[in-house]
């Protein structure tokens, strides 16, 4: 056989043991799919369209530009699928497959929820299986609860706005199924934004489901990002609706200080925590929210009296969210309500 011969016929091979590779991967995804598919839909139809690894693959011209986002375990970027433009996210493929699972699953689940971000369908042809939302135009959050895109501070009454719909969404997840599903990882960097700045929770890769006849998962250890982690979470290993609960409170203090959950000190050369900050500590009386509060807001509201009130309700939940003691923190439901009280506790 010439070597040209040879070369010609190289190609062939190796696009014959890709196509088998990703028959493999489907058919493999597709088992683990359909038999948590049973499991969790409780003889409800979320039909979701599977799309082939050339469609995401195709989906963006220029990869790397299209990038929205990026983590230890997966991608975000954005393309076009059927004419209208989507948010693929595909997972690193060292990455538990489960992880990619599950977060199909209550993604598919969520989808109902206008402050979810809906999923349109998935590809199981890959080593990972992709994920293909609906698009979110504003983009993520920074870490201070402005927007990735340009920096964008929020106005207070559009800081409220999310805050109150994100606690709807937090509320479904615990409340609309058998059993509570917590999200486990809430934090500011699991939100992005339409065009309307409509708030979209996403990232259900860790989230977890309370077992028949428990209020709780043990594990064999915590886990969670740096600021957010609930303290009695970290001391049990015991994870509950409550633990969403503190996260919660974390976002809500970073909406309204506009400060990162944690940051490093090069002058200490230690970790700094928003929620160990001195202020928020005061024991012998309210705090004073001109010395908390982001700069932005207060010359936003001015000297308003009930503008002022509407800030120390906020403050005070956020402090109720993050409670040491799980009992003394309220449920997300609650939570909600007091968000929606507190929006309306200024007339237009």
């Amino acid at each position: 056989m010439s070597w040209k011969v040879l070369f010609s016929i190289i190609p062939c091979v190796k696009r014959k043991e890709e196509k088998e590779e990703r028959k493999r991967s489907f058919l493999k995804n597709g088992s683990i799919l359909l038999e948590d598919l049973i499991a969790s839909c409780d003889g409800k139809s979320h039909p979701i369209r599977c799309y082939s690894a050339a469609e995401i693959i195709g989906a963006a011209n220029n990869y790397p530009s299209c990038i929205i986002d990026r983590s230890p375990f997966a991608e975000l970027y954005r393309g076009i699928l059927d004419d209208r433009t989507v948010i693929i996210k595909k997972y690193r493929d060292w990455v538990d497959t489960d992880r990619a699972i599950r977060d199909i699953i209550i993604s598919m689940q969520m989808s109902p929820h206008k402050n979810s971000l809906k999923l349109l369908g998935c590809c199981l042809e890959f080593e990972m299986p992709a994920l293909v939302f609906e698009n979110a135009g504003k983009g993520g959050l920074n870490f201070d609860g402005s927007l990735v895109a340009d920096n964008e501070l929020l106005p207070w009454k559009t800081r409220l706005r999310i805050a109150k719909q994100l606690a709807s969404a937090l509320t479904y997840l615990h409340t609309a199924f058998p059993r509570p599903i917590i999200h486990r990882r809430m934090t500011s960097h699991c939100i992005l934004l339409d065009d309307d700045y409509v708030p979209k929770l996403f990232d259900f890769s860790l989230s977890l489901t309370i077992p028949p006849d428990q209020l709780y998962v043990q594990e064999d250890f915590a886990t969670g990002r740096m600021g957010y982690l609930d303290p009695t979470y970290v001391k049990s290993c015991q994870i509950s609706e409550k633990t969403d609960v503190y996260c919660f409170g974390v976002i809500l203090l970073i909406f309204l200080m506009r400060r990162q959950a944690a940051y490093w000190n090069d002058a200490g050369n230690v970790w700094e925590y928003l929620t160990r900050d001195p202020k928020l500590n005061v024991s012998d009386g309210q705090i004073q929210i001109e010395t908390i509060a982001d700069p932005k807001i207060l010359e936003e509201v001015g000297g308003d009296e009930q503008a002022q009130h509407q800030l120390q309700d906020f403050l005070a939940l956020a402090l109720l969210c993050m409670q040491e003691e799980t009992e003394a923190r309220p449920d997300m439901i609650d939570v909600a309500k007091e968000l929606v009280r507190i929006d309306k506790c200024i007339l237009p």
